[in-house]
């Protein structure tokens, strides 16, 4: 079986060695010694100062949410996975779709003022595959109109944009270190913000807005993470760029083996240099997506319709028109790409889709 994804695992042994020291300490959470290890390796790392390590990356971006007091309406992009709309709905504002670029397919820009009301408190935009939004249009639109920017950069770890870390833009940005993606911590996610006054605050919000012993700082929520997925961060951390590399070379190999394959892929926005996330593949029709995940399945190669449906389409939200999102959502798939991916392999997943092509 070829899975669309498998969690990149560190060496054993070096993982065993920080739950000795945390069995040896007692001290499972609430801030301990490899939670603070750990955001400052990332700190480092990224060049960013203001960052906190939480739960998930659903809560990352609910309490991105609260933090900055957002009300009413927020302009979003219908191409995303759940969490960036269920979120929004989670906090008692309302998601506003608007389509996304064919290209790039992120939220396209040129059609956001015309969402743009009096109830409009921010723009949640997701940086797709790991790919940068158009930042620079998206900002002064917000600049313009007197909103916040969050962007869910959930795909994001190793993209960068205009040679700094993607991280580094929007009023908050938040990312999910989940098994699935490239850093990961097993479960988890994180904060990002240029403002210290706004890390600060969503550090009482993901310790339930303690301030010190029977103090607190208004209302928050238990957003913390544990020594156990701080360790495996720790360890993952060590390999983020042996990893990243050898996705751009399996997702290059992808480019070379698939040339004749009618599909196209998102176009790679300026100035942005991506992770390799993901290998997503834009087939000619909803008929030769199904054609083609069918033959796929049938050799118990598995990989997903990512994503789908278009977020628009939710029982829970309103009927925005999206039909770039909706044509998009019916045509794609992610194809298997992850650390022990065998050259094997993707010459076998080729070969089912060059074979299966046309019918």
């Amino acid at each position: 079986m070829i899975p669309v994804t498998k969690p990149y695992l560190p060496n054993i042994k070096e993982y065993k060695n920080y739950i000795d020291s945390i069995w040896k300490r007692t001290w499972l959470t609430n801030n301990g010694p490899l939670v603070q290890n750990f955001e400052s390796a990332l700190r480092r790392y990224l060049n960013i100062e203001n960052l906190l390590f939480v739960a998930n990356g659903t809560i990352a971006l609910q309490m991105a949410i609260r933090a900055l007091k957002l009300k009413g309406e927020i302009i979003t992009t219908p191409f995303s996975y759940i969490a960036t709309t269920s979120s929004i709905g989670w906090e008692s504002c309302e998601p506003v779709f608007v389509d996304i670029s064919e290209q790039t397919l992120n939220i396209n820009p040129n059609l956001i003022e015309k969402s743009i009301t009096p109830k409009t408190s921010a723009i949640l935009a997701t940086h797709c595959f790991g790919n940068a939004c158009d930042i620079e249009s998206i900002e002064k639109i917000a600049k313009d109109n007197g909103l916040k920017v969050i962007y869910d950069a959930a795909h994001c770890f190793g993209s960068t944009y205009k040679s700094q870390s993607i991280f580094s833009f929007g009023d908050i940005s938040t990312t999910s270190f989940h098994a699935t993606k490239i850093m990961h911590t097993v479960e988890g996610g994180a904060v990002f913000t240029k403002t210290p006054t706004l890390i600060e605050k969503i550090q009482f919000l993901r310790n339930f807005g303690h301030n010190g012993p029977g103090k607190f700082e208004g209302l928050g929520i238990n957003g913390k993470n544990s020594e156990f997925h701080a360790a495996m961060g720790l360890c993952v951390l060590k390999s983020i760029d042996d990893i990243l590399s050898k996705r751009k070379r399996q997702s290059k190999y992808y480019d070379k083996i698939l040339d004749q394959l009618k599909y196209r892929k998102p176009e790679t926005q300026e100035y942005c240099i991506h992770n390799y996330s993901y290998y997503p593949v834009i087939l000619p029709s909803k008929k030769a997506l199904i054609n083609s995940l069918e033959a796929l399945e049938d050799v118990s190669i598995y990989p997903r319709r990512y994503f789908y449906p278009s977020l628009s389409s939710l029982d829970y939200v309103r009927n925005d028109r999206t039909p770039v999102s909706d044509s998009i959502s019916e045509c794609i798939m992610c194809l298997p790409l992850f650390h022990d991916l065998q050259v094997e392999d993707q010459e076998r997943i080729a070969d089912v889709l060059l074979r299966n092509q046309g019918k």
